[in-house]
């Protein structure tokens, strides 16, 4: 189970928690608006977990992939071959570069 998919059931039932807690309220079944409450404090709290976990990007990384870029630097890496560079030493490059963007972050 992927954490985008776990985050995305954990905040449906914190937004459910809270709905129950109002309605459970408005009926006056104060049992039914804590046992909401419990439910909705686990919620959050496997939310930070899940969060901690996986970091404030991890939901967002594979969207920010970018296909056209990533082409683009292949073509210039091919074009830098085609000219004499050599091909491992301009890998090896790119890698290590990648790697300090990486860190940046």
């Amino acid at each position: 189970m992927s954490p985008r998919l776990v985050r995305f059931v954990v905040i449906a039932v914190f937004v459910g928690g809270i709905a129950g807690m109002i309605v459970a309220s408005i009926a006056d079944n104060n049992g039914a608006a804590v046992t909401f409450g419990l439910l909705t404090a686990v919620a959050a709290l496997c939310l930070m977990a899940i969060t901690a976990v996986g970091g404030p990007d991890a939901y967002e990384r594979a969207a920010r992939f970018d296909e056209r870029t990533a082409a683009e630097v292949e073509d210039r890496i091919v074009a830098l071959v085609e000219r004499g560079s050599d091909e491992g030493e301009l890998r090896d490059l790119v890698r290590t570069a990648v790697r300090l963007g990486r860190a940046a972050r």
